[in-house]
């Protein structure tokens, strides 16, 4: 991530996303200094204990938020509780990583957390799930462990809404929500996920 900063920067000021998602920063605690961007408020969540992954979550100043106390540090996952405005609910956002590698128990805590997460009216979820056998057309999955992920979505009413491939014709980064709420842009460019929300 440290050498895409500048064309993050970039393209956070000439599009104006409200909020910017992004999974596998890479980041440790020498990258603060780096990952500052002007108008925008940073929450991140940066792996413990070994290189890569890492979460993110850019947000507009000005935009009523808080960092959500949700599972652990072992998941891979950022939570932000977004003000609702004019009469609207609470929005929830989150942004998660999931490595290719990563082991049924850190899964289930992974659920644990977005169960949690699904009790706001309106939930927004973001990240770099790495299920690359999931068909997303017909909703069906070749591994247990993908199938298991898309029961999860059902359970908690979340629907994938971005359509194309992301990373060697798999469509790996996914952007989910559980209903309905009014987007202006919505758009994965290279990696990052890049929200603007209508409130």
């Amino acid at each position: 991530m440290r050498h895409k900063q500048e064309e993050l920067e970039a393209l956070a000021q000439s599009q104006c996303y409200d909020i910017i998602g992004i999974s596998e920063t890479w980041w440790e605690e020498s990258c603060d200094w780096c990952a500052v961007m002007d108008g925008y408020r940073l929450f991140r969540r940066d792996r413990q204990g070994r290189r890569g992954g890492g979460v993110a979550l850019y947000v507009t100043e000005g935009l009523d938020c808080t960092e959500l106390s949700v599972g652990n540090s072992t998941v891979e996952s950022l939570w932000v509780r977004f003000k609702g405005q004019a009469n609207k609910g609470d929005v929830i956002v989150g942004v998660y990583y999931r490595p290719p590698s990563q082991d049924n128990a850190i899964n289930e805590l992974f659920f644990n957390e977005l169960r949690e997460a699904s009790r706001s009216t309106a939930l927004v979820l973001m990240g770099d799930f790495n299920l690359p056998d999931v068909n997303w057309e017909h909703h069906t999955a070749d591994t247990s462990r993908s199938r298991s992920f898309l029961k999860h979505l059902d359970d908690n009413f979340l629907v994938q809404l971005l359509k194309e491939p992301t990373r060697k014709g798999a469509l790996l980064d996914l952007l989910l929500v559980n209903r309905m709420v009014s987007w202006g842009k919505c758009r994965l460019v290279a990696v990052l996920a890049i929200v603007t929300m209508k409130w």
